[in-house]
């Protein structure tokens, strides 16, 4: 298990109680790259198209409408297929 959450198109009300609207903002364009959480981050994807692949584990297809959070100490490689944007909160 990648211990990956994912909550496929929350509603508004969903991400208004969570803050999201108020998070910042990252957009990446299309790449490959390893990535390391130091701490958990919980995002929401306004637009993309992402696979996570975790050390060890299962690919996760992300994407526009998405409400994801990726756990602590999880190491990965990110491979963006269409480009990013998403708001992003660490903790």
């Amino acid at each position: 298990m990648s211990g990956i959450k994912v909550e496929r198109r929350p509603g508004e009300d969903r991400l208004k109680e969570l803050g999201v609207p108020g998070w910042g903002i990252w957009s990446k364009e299309v790449s490959k790259f390893p990535w390391h959480y130091d701490e958990s981050e919980t995002c929401y994807f306004l637009e993309g198209d992402v696979v996570v692949t975790p050390d060890g584990g299962e690919p996760v297809r992300v994407g526009k409408g998405d409400l994801v959070t990726f756990p602590e100490g999880m190491s990965c490689e990110w491979d963006i297929r269409q480009p990013v944007r998403k708001h992003f909160r660490f903790g």
